[in-house]
This record gives structure tokens, C-alpha cells and sequence, in this order.
């Protein structure tokens, strides 16, 4: 093939190649714009309006239940033990009898110190007479002063030697009365640590542990409240905001730990007079009533105080509150329906709401489920959500 017809037959081509990619150029330069798009929906969201109440902030503290009387039952005299009169882990009152030491030693005791007695007064009686006769004798100055005295010292010596055995009586009738054991508190008593016909002795430091008495209703609480807590008290205190437990008592609430809601309801008594420095606490004592003697010495229990002053706090539901950076904020819905960032300062827990110290005004409406869809600004969809005395009937 000649040289010329080649080279006309590649122009050609290259020709019809670059026709085809304007052709398709020109197709695309010719499609529809896309449409404008359309504004964002407006999210739905939900509403309160938080209820406004006079309300507290509470410190909760921890401690353990103690009985307000605890008495060891010792006997106050030896001997062998002859009965035991009452049935362990019961409950028992003032001066029932718990247990009886064999008595027989002790009542001969007594029968002894009952003749030695009688033998004074019959001494006293007969010194008593002679002393008499002798004063008569005196008075004719038939008798000398020396015999009158010595008469007269008879009859003093016979009156302390009755005196003497008297005490030996009253002394040997309470060893036999103590041969009977009653408990001095009522209360709930404990096992018998002795049982029958064990020797059971009085000696001071020796002296033979029975068993354990605790007194039940009332019970007490003791805590360990810290420093910087205390020092708050009495700055409230200070200011008339809340009375401290040194000068009156003070409101104090209670659970036990499979309890909530601190449904048990008392008050603080009693603070110690210091510091303790090894701990930065001080010791103080609630006091809770105990009816049915269901709470016993030793229960662990969480103790809630009044923390602050009455101040006039709002009630919103806890999923209503965003963190931003540590700070805490709510959607706040305008007139408009619009949604507006609003930081607050948040309490504690109220009746499962959360109190709202700062930030919010009586009367507005606080964006509650849909939260992370909003946006500063941003008009909204609200629906309000039931009261919120009707969502928590409890109140």
C-alpha cells in the first residue's frame, strides 16, 4: 500500500476520534442542574415543665447500728450454778430472772449473822440494865464514877457490836439475794455462756461472764462525719441556715443495705467534742426508733443528714441534662419553638428527679427525650410529656 494512502487513513481517524469526545462533552454539558435542597426537618422532641418545690440538699454518711445499753451479766457472787431461766436469743424485761446459783451456802450465812444478832441485842439489853442499876447506885454515891464509866463503856461497846452484826446481816441477805441473777435492762438476751452446775465465780477481773443483755428500741447509728462537712454545718449554722447537732438535734434519715429510700426517720443527739487527727472525722450518734426490734446491733446502714439550708430548687427527670465539657446544659424551648443552650447547676436527686439549683425559671418548657437531635437554635417539633406529679406518683 502507497505511503500517502497510510497517512490519510490515520488523519482520518484521529479526526474521527476527536469529533466523537467533543460529541460526548457536549452531551454532558447539556445535563438538568440538580435540584435546590429542601431545609432540615424540624426533630420532635418532648417537654417538662419543671416542678418548682422548697427543698434540702442531703449528705449521706455511712455507720453502724449500736444498742444505746449493753451489759455484760456477771454474778456479784460465787458459787455453783444451779439453774438457768430463760430461753437464748429472747426477748426479755427489766429484772426477769436469768439465772440461780445453789443458795444454801449463803442462807446459812444469813442464819449465822441472824443468831450473832440476836446475841448482841441480848448484850445490849443486859448492859443497857446494869448500866441503869449503876446510875441509881451513883446518884446514893454508892458506887464510885471509875465502875459508873466502865458500865457506861459496856453498854456503848455492846451497841456497835450489834451495829456490826446488823451490816453482817443485811450483807448476808443480799449474797443470797444475789444468788438470783436478773437482768437490769430489758432487752434481747444472748446464749448462756455457763450452763448448769458449772462453778461460776465474782472475783473482780475473773469473774464469770453469763451471758450479753442489749437493749433494742431505741437503736443508734453511729458515723464519722468529715471535717469539711462539719465545717459546713457550722458555717450553716452560723448564718441561720440549719442548726448544729452541738446545739440541737438534727433531722436524720436511715437505710439499711438492702433497703432503699432512707425510710427510716430519727435524728442526730449527739457530736463528740473533737476531731479525731488521724482520721479527719468526727464521731456522732443518730438515734432511730426500733418498734419491732428488727434492727439489731452491728447492721451496717447508710445515714442521710440535711446538707444545705431550704432554698427553692427545680425538678426536671435526670435524661433532660447534657454534659458539655464538664459543664452541665438543657434545651430550653422558647415561645417560637425554638431551642436555646441553657447551662445550670445541678443537685441531687429528688424523689427520682434531679434538682436544678441554677438556670432555669418557673414556667418554661425543657427539652426531655431527643436531646442529642437538637441544636442551638433550632426550631423543634415539642410534645409535652404527662406532669411530673403524675410520672411519679410517689411524690
Amino acid at each position: 500500500m502507497p505511503s500517502d494512502f497510510r497517512i490519510f487513513g490515520m488523519r482520518t481517524l484521529v479526526r474521527g476520534g476527536l469529533l466523537s469526545a467533543a460529541f460526548f462533552a457536549a452531551s454532558c454539558d447539556q445535563k438538568p442542574a440538580p435540584a435546590p435542597s429542601s431545609s432540615p426537618q424540624a426533630p420532635a422532641v418532648t417537654f417538662v415543665v419543671p416542678e418548682v418545690r422548697r427543698v434540702i440538699d442531703w449528705d449521706e454518711f455511712t455507720g453502724r447500728l449500736a444498742s444505746p445499753e449493753t451489759v455484760e451479766i456477771r454474778s456479784r457472787v460465787s458459787g455453783y450454778l444451779e439453774e438457768v431461766h430463760f430461753k437464748e436469743g429472747a426477748e426479755i424485761n427489766e429484772d426477769d430472772l436469768l439465772f440461780k446459783i445453789d443458795p444454801r451456802p449463803y442462807e446459812a450465812i444469813v442464819e449465822k449473822m441472824e443468831a450473832r444478832v440476836l446475841s448482841a441485842k441480848s448484850r445490849v439489853e443486859l448492859t443497857a440494865t446494869e448500866l441503869e442499876n449503876v446510875a441509881k447506885l451513883q446518884g446514893n454515891g454508892a458506887i464510885s464514877a471509875e465502875d459508873y464509866e466502865r458500865r457506861a463503856k459496856a453498854a456503848s461497846d455492846a451497841e456497835g457490836l450489834l451495829r456490826a452484826a446488823g451490816a453482817e446481816l443485811r450483807q448476808a441477805r443480799l449474797d443470797l439475794e444475789f444468788t438470783e441473777i436478773r437482768s437490769p435492762i430489758a432487752g434481747r438476751v444472748s446464749d448462756a455462756r455457763v450452763t448448769k452446775g458449772n462453778l461460776v465465780t465474782s472475783e473482780g477481773a475473773e469473774a464469770t461472764l453469763l451471758t450479753t443483755v442489749v437493749s433494742l428500741d431505741p437503736i443508734y447509728c453511729y458515723i464519722e462525719a468529715d471535717e469539711r462537712s462539719v465545717l459546713k454545718y457550722r458555717e450553716l449554722h452560723r448564718e441561720g441556715k440549719r442548726v448544729s447537732a452541738q446545739f440541737g438535734r438534727v433531722v436524720a434519715e436511715m437505710e439499711l443495705a438492702n433497703e432503699t429510700g432512707f425510710p427510716h426517720k430519727g435524728y442526730i443527739d449527739f457530736v463528740d467534742n473533737q476531731l479525731d487527727p488521724a482520721t479527719g472525722t468526727i464521731r456522732a450518734r443518730a438515734v432511730f426508733p426500733n418498734p419491732d426490734k428488727l434492727m439489731a446491733p452491728g447492721f451496717f446502714a447508710r445515714v442521710r443528714v440535711p446538707g444545705s439550708g431550704e432554698y427553692e430548687g427545680h425538678l426536671i427527670p435526670d435524661r433532660a441534662i447534657a454534659d458539655d465539657q464538664g459543664t452541665s446544659f438543657v434545651w430550653v424551648i422558647d415561645a417560637e419553638d425554638t431551642a436555646t443552650y441553657r447551662r445550670v447547676e445541678v443537685g441531687p436527686l429528688l424523689d427520682s428527679l434531679r434538682i436544678i439549683r441554677t438556670g432555669l425559671e418557673a414556667g418554661e418548657r425543657v427539652v426531655v427525650d431527643g436531646v442529642m437531635a437538637v441544636r442551638n437554635g433550632q426550631k423543634v417539633k415539642p410534645e409535652p410529656l404527662p406532669p411530673i406529679g403524675a410520672t411519679n406518683p410517689g411524690n
